[in-house]
């Protein structure tokens, strides 16, 4: 953790105009909000008469492709790095070694947020990191447009899961509705984005439910996303976004927990919580963090040690919440 400097909105703004030549960074396996973040920023900073490119660790799903662009090329000795919608710097994943250490300015909404940049512009009440932008953009004086509007739109719609999580706010209908004003299709991202699914990913999601293990009277649920299974589907990285989306759905589970393998004896853990539960804090405990409700952590070892570890976790806030006894949603 560096000596990090907090940002308001006008600080952050202020540093946008002051400066140039922007590397705009998002994270690895790239969802909605970091990639509606990172463009939308770009096309602000190009009307400001800046010059801005966008890098991502990996590779960007097609499904975006509504609102991506080439981007210029800034050379990194005179850059001005800034990282949005990454709470730590291993989420750059190849770009951590590059990066990790030269971020001017943090964007993000996470309230874990590791405060690894030099700068950091955090509100963890917006929804997602888009919310930010827009309010970022509009204080710019940044004329918004269909585009402009459509990655802010994904990224508040992939964040909220289409604005039925409880990090919704009146404040995110407002902004959503006003980039309802732009031509953005909404109903055709939500159909990209959330009722579309490969032949590929459904026999996939067969076999993950084949691994659900309930635990802690049925208000547990474990399901595991094996190396062999991403390799035989060929589904991986952010085609499995919705994987840990079946586990919030079970009736009485108020942990759910989706296990993908990473590496030989690597695994990401992505955990869904109700009340009483606090996901954040589950995975603060297994060097992780995130949202209340959403969050993730990184763990080593065996397929069977990681699940020791997180079930730990999970016990011991179901005995310090009363979880027990916890009945309704």
């Amino acid at each position: 953790m560096c000596n990090c400097i907090d940002f308001s909105l006008i600080d952050t703004a202020k540093f946008l105009m002051d400066n140039d030549n922007y590397i705009i960074l998002t994270h690895a396996s790239p969802d909605g909000d970091t990639l509606g973040s990172g463009y939308a920023l770009y096309y602000g900073l190009k009307q400001l008469g800046k010059k801005a490119e966008v890098i991502c660790p990996d590779v960007i799903p097609g499904k975006y492709a509504y609102f991506l662009c080439e981007t210029d090329h800034i050379c990194d000795k005179d850059s001005t790095v800034i990282a949005v919608d990454i709470a730590d710097k291993r989420l750059l994943g190849s770009l951590e070694e590059k990066f990790g250490d030269k971020v001017d300015l943090n964007i993000d909404h996470h309230i874990t947020n590791q405060r690894y940049a030099k700068a950091l512009y955090l509100d963890a009440d917006a929804s997602a990191t888009c919310e930010i932008i827009y309010e970022l953009l509009l204080d710019l004086n940044v004329q918004l447009n269909d585009t402009i509007a459509k990655a802010l739109y994904t990224g508040i719609s992939t964040d909220t899961g289409c604005f039925k999580y409880s990090c919704v706010t009146a404040k995110t209908h407002k902004i959503a509705a006003a980039l309802y004003e732009y031509s953005i299709g909404a109903d055709v991202i939500n159909k990209i984005m959330f009722d579309t699914k490969s032949k590929d990913l459904l026999t996939l999601e067969r076999m993950v439910l084949d691994t659900a293990e309930y635990h802690f009277d049925d208000k547990c649920m474990i399901i595991t996303v094996t190396a062999a299974m991403q390799e035989k589907t060929g589904c991986s990285g952010p085609d499995l976004e919705g994987i840990t989306e079946i586990s919030r759905s079970v009736d009485g589970v108020i942990a759910g927990v989706t296990i993908k393998q990473t590496g030989s004896d690597t695994y990401k853990a992505s955990v869904r919580t109700y009340e009483p539960l606090n996901a954040s804090q589950i995975c603060n405990c297994l060097g992780g963090g995130g949202h209340k409700n959403a969050a993730a952590a990184i763990l080593n070892g065996t397929l069977a040690e990681v699940k020791v570890k997180i079930l730990d976790a999970i016990k011991q806030q179901m005995e310090e919440t009363n979880a027990w006894t916890f009945v309704t949603r």
